[in-house]
């Protein structure tokens, strides 16, 4: 998970010489870091892979409640209200909606998966991720437009308890999986989005099926 990076300050990179440096902000990314350095320490590494995934979005989420993705969510306040609401930043560094994450489409990280899986001499911890940061203010302006709605952005204070463990900044480094001969283009936020909405959830369907089920 990319939650194993914590603030970022030691980097989003998948280089296993800096997994003892990492420090998650909270219990759901250290218990996947602790993970990762039992295997490093017990020479794993070297004969599995671990794939460490970003921020997540797609058809089929929609049983995950509150831990859906930020577009789905969009998508239904829209529906709802007419607007969306984002987080007043919690720093300086940052104005409200600025703060940015590594947001991957769902079919690029199967694609990517697949290619781990179909490639056995891939192995270690793998940057699952598009290797851009793009602003919460661009994800939900993204879902206005493929609503063909005006955006109308609504700033609320974050609750106390999510300030010491909220990631401001995501970016995977995506090196080593390119470097590893993965070679498929990566779908930009915007045609993520175009693609998740139009085709899914103003769908009457909106569960992406398999082409062979």
């Amino acid at each position: 998970s990319g939650a194993t990076y914590g603030n970022g300050k030691q980097g989003f990179s998948d280089d296993h010489t800096l997994l003892n440096s990492l420090k998650p902000l909270n219990m759901y990314g250290d218990s996947k870091h602790l993970f990762d350095l039992w295997a490093l320490r017990n020479g794993y590494l070297k004969r599995i892979a671990g794939l460490k995934y970003f921020n997540v979005f797609g058809p089929n989420e929609y049983h995950k409640g509150n831990m859906r993705s930020m577009v789905h969510k969009a998508f239904c306040e829209i529906t709802s209200t007419g607007k969306v609401k984002l987080f007043k930043s919690n720093s300086h560094d940052y104005k409200d909606g600025e703060q940015v994450r590594d947001f991957i489409y769902v079919k690029d990280a199967v694609r990517m998966t697949l290619f781990v899986y179909d490639n056995p001499d891939v192995n270690g911890i793998i940057n699952i991720g598009t290797g851009i940061a793009r602003s919460f203010n661009d994800l939900v302006s993204a879902v206005f437009q493929s609503m063909n709605r005006e955006v109308n952005i609504e700033y609320v204070e974050m609750p106390d308890y999510l300030k010491s463990q909220y990631q401001n900044f995501t970016q995977a480094d995506i090196t080593k999986i390119i470097k590893f001969g993965y070679k498929e283009k990566i779908s930009s936020l915007e045609e993520a989005i175009s693609d998740y909405v139009k085709n899914y959830l103003l769908e009457p369907n909106p569960y992406l099926i398999s082409s062979t089920s």
